[in-house]
């Protein structure tokens, strides 16, 4: 098995790469207690200096502690802890530990935001290791809140990330929408 490593816009998240699909669902552990739900982030978090674990489509993001081992000495260990996992065929996540997202119904421009997000603004977030959640929208105030997760989550270019191309293209297609926030 080779896996392929690629850096992302955040210097503490390196993207690993397994040549195979790793999550139909996006997602994001930031503590050793949230990664009881996966033997594979429950792994990673075993390594001294990992500080966060992140599983995209196709991709598995680490973000190491902000002064901790530099990725020379780190990234062999979790090269190893991947390939480990995805060779000996192990569930992604143990049994009853999925979560479901919220199937409330949503009014038609929360709708229409979500559609953006999941058409234009993940797929382009993906790709640096990350991704975007819809948090919230307030109708009175135009403001929309969300998430950022993985490589994203602690990246210095997400605030401009945001307001940039976020806000902008929001504020294009959903006129309601005012200004956009990151919700931490």
């Amino acid at each position: 098995m080779f896996i392929q490593t690629e850096p992302t816009p955040n210097p503490n998240v390196l993207k690993f790469l397994p040549g195979r699909i790793v999550s139909g669902t996006p997602r994001e552990f930031v503590s050793i207690d949230q990664a009881a739900a996966s033997p594979l982030a429950e792994a990673l978090f075993q390594l001294e200096d990992v500080s966060g674990v992140f599983f995209g489509e196709d991709y598995v993001s680490v973000t190491r502690t902000a002064h901790g081992r530099d990725w020379s000495e780190l990234k062999p260990e979790i090269l190893a802890v991947v390939m480990d996992h995805f060779t000996s065929g192990a569930p992604l996540m143990r049994e009853g530990m999925e979560t479901a997202e919220d199937a409330g119904e949503d009014s038609e421009i929360v709708a229409e935001i979500k559609s953006l997000l999941d058409s234009r603004v993940r797929p382009a977030v993906a790709q640096d290791g990350g991704d975007i959640l819809f948090d919230s929208f307030d109708l009175e105030t135009g403001v929309l809140s969300l998430r950022m997760r993985g490589a994203c989550a602690g990246c210095p270019s997400s605030a401009m990330t945001l307001k940039s191309g976020v806000e902008q293209m929001m504020r294009h297609y959903v006129p309601e929408v005012t200004r956009v926030e990151q919700v931490l």
